[in-house]
């Protein structure tokens, strides 16, 4: 029993490291920031990195566990549609960081429709989400 104690202990402790470094990072490239500056809640910004750190260490138990809720394919879109925001974000935010558009724009000798070239990455992922999704 006690044996079984410490392991959920440390397990804990664990999740709570993994959910703290992940928001540590996200909060280093500057996503949220840029989110509470686009949708002008900035005041908010405590509550958005605390609701980070919390997803994270829900999802590494709900990962560890293998907690499962049953609440219907509507709830799974919507929440597909939140994990697909999520990744999207984290590739412009890395791909903004390393100056990824800039370099491959200047590479090219892209001068205009560089909005285009954006959109149609996402698309092409959202595209290609689906097809592993459904196929």
């Amino acid at each position: 029993m006690l044996r079984e104690l410490l392991a959920g202990i440390v397990g804990l402790c664990g999740g709570m490291v993994v959910a703290t470094a992940l928001a540590a990072f996200i909060i280093g490239l500057g996503m949220i920031p840029r989110y509470a500056g686009v949708t002008h809640t900035g005041n908010h910004l405590l509550f958005y990195e605390n609701s980070l750190m919390l997803g994270s260490f829900l999802g590494n138990l709900f990962l560890l566990y293998r907690i499962h809720i049953n609440l219907g394919i509507w709830c799974v879109a919507l929440v597909g549609i939140g994990f697909g925001i999520f990744l999207g974000s984290w590739v412009i935010a890395l791909g903004e960081v390393v100056n990824v558009f800039a370099i491959m724009a200047r590479r090219v000798g892209l001068t205009k429709g560089a909005g285009l070239v954006i959109l149609s990455l996402a698309v092409g992922k959202v595209l290609g989400s689906l097809v592993q999704f459904f196929c």
